[in-house]
């Protein structure tokens, strides 16, 4: 995006902290037409309905008083559901990730702020208004001129960051070098020969649209344009075979409305540090067992369920025997070793449906739904066999583990149950170890 496009773009640019903000707004100035600035989400929102026909964008920090930016951003798209959002921050948690993925943030830039990286989040972010823009200013029918004027929507398309493709009910019929380069594509016309439409690239997978779910509409482009943004998203293998992650917008013209532009624009890095800083909340560091935090979730609702529909619903806890002498005699690193191959013992019996968590130091438990209290201590006397006869670590060291299991009884609550289970574990412990107590 050129300097001339730039001294086109009026911005809200929303900060508390004095300095950064009076810095910032004075470089960003000197590059746009215009700069509105606010100290807080409120001021922000007030200034925005006041001047919404003249401001294209919008950068905010998260964190403020009185509204934080966030919730303005939330409401400004409430007013505008177009406008492009830039959001700085110097935090990087699961909430803030998911929160920014929910209100539709275009981008996003880390503090402290980079002005290079800032001009381009903008960029990034302003590329698909102003295509549309662009589009229409030249007003093209993209039907009966797509011929005429194809040198110059090309320019457009390829100075595009975003990968564009327009296309009809049907098939592609133009798209950009970003596009081209996505899927290593030398020969336009004769990937046009294949007569692929855009839905084909959709990896069918649960959580993002499929051209399954296209197909089944009556009419997709509403259907898209219904969903709430978070759900607006695909994911697409390009030709090294790497998945990306797009969201997706679509525009089309009223007066010829067979034709549309998409634009994606890649949030693969935000969606993975999303997922991985939500795996790491969820999940044991160690064992990659579920943490007890992320138990508590599942076992509410088990019970719930296993009480409402009056299905079985088992538990079992199990502890290793003497493991102090193991991390004293051989080191805690020879002890996290037998507690990562005891959770692969562990996992290698129970079904895809059973929790698995590793409840405390060297004690884990697993959740088996639909399952009474004698599959249930089949289940415990596999893993303790298992564990018996595994030679553990470079030391083929032998290990045993005892056992309580239980099943949820009808008077029972969601502490009583895990209380009787730890009980029964206790009492394999003092009655001679490596036994399985079910009752």
């Amino acid at each position: 995006m050129n300097k001339e496009i730039l001294k086109n773009i009026s911005i809200l640019y929303v900060e508390d902290e004095n300095d950064v903000r009076e810095f910032t707004s004075k470089l960003l100035t000197s590059l746009l037409r215009k700069v509105y600035t606010a100290k807080d989400g409120q001021e922000g929102l007030d200034i925005y309905k006041e001047n919404h026909t003249d401001i294209d964008l919008i950068i905010s920090d998260i964190n403020m008083p009185r509204m934080n930016g966030l919730t303005m951003c939330e409401k400004i798209k409430e007013i505008n559901k177009d406008i492009p959002l830039v959001i700085t921050s110097a935090h990087n948690d699961t909430n803030f990730l998911k929160k920014a993925i929910e209100v539709g943030v275009s981008t996003y830039a880390m503090k402290p702020i980079d002005l290079y990286q800032l001009i381009e989040s903008i960029t990034k972010a302003m590329e698909p208004i102003l295509l549309k823009r662009q589009l229409f200013d030249l007003n093209l029918s993209l039907e009966s001129k797509i011929e005429k004027e194809i040198c110059k929507i090309k320019s457009i398309l390829d100075a595009q960051d975003n990968i564009i493709i327009v296309t009809n009910k049907e098939n592609i019929t133009n798209v950009n070098k970003k596009f081209l380069h996505f899927f290593g594509i030398n020969d336009f016309d004769k990937f046009l020969k294949t007569k692929k439409n855009i839905f084909d690239f959709f990896i069918e997978e649960f959580g993002f649209i499929t051209k399954n779910q296209i197909i089944k509409q009556e009419s997709w482009l509403r259907y898209i344009k219904d969903l709430p943004e978070v759900d607006r998203i695909v994911k697409i293998k390009n030709y090294l075979h790497e998945e990306k992650i797009f969201t997706i917008n679509v525009d089309y013209y009223e007066d010829k409305e067979h034709y549309y532009v998409f634009s994606l624009t890649d949030i693969t890095q935000i969606k993975e540090k999303s997922n991985l800083l939500e795996y790491q909340a969820s999940h044991d560091k160690l064992t990659g067992l579920f943490n007890r935090n992320k138990f508590d979730e599942f076992y509410i609702k088990e019970v719930k369920r296993s009480k409402r529909y009056n299905t079985n619903l088992s538990v079992i806890i199990f502890d290793i025997d003497d493991f102090k002498m193991i991390n004293d005699t051989y080191g805690h690193q020879i002890g996290d070793v037998v507690l990562k191959e005891i959770s692969q013992i562990m996992s290698m019996h129970i079904r895809e449906q059973d929790i698995a968590v590793r409840w405390g130091g060297e004690e884990f438990l697993i959740l088996l739904p639909h399952t009474n209290i004698d599959g249930a201590a089949t289940v415990a006397n596999k893993i303790k066999t298992n564990i018996e006869e595994h030679l553990f670590t470079e030391l083929s060291l032998k290990i045993t583990a005892s056992f309580g299991v239980s099943e949820l009884g009808t008077d029972d609550t969601d502490e009583s149950l895990i209380l009787r289970t730890d009980k029964f574990l206790y009492e394999a412990k003092n009655s001679g170890k490596n036994k399985v107590i079910a009752k």
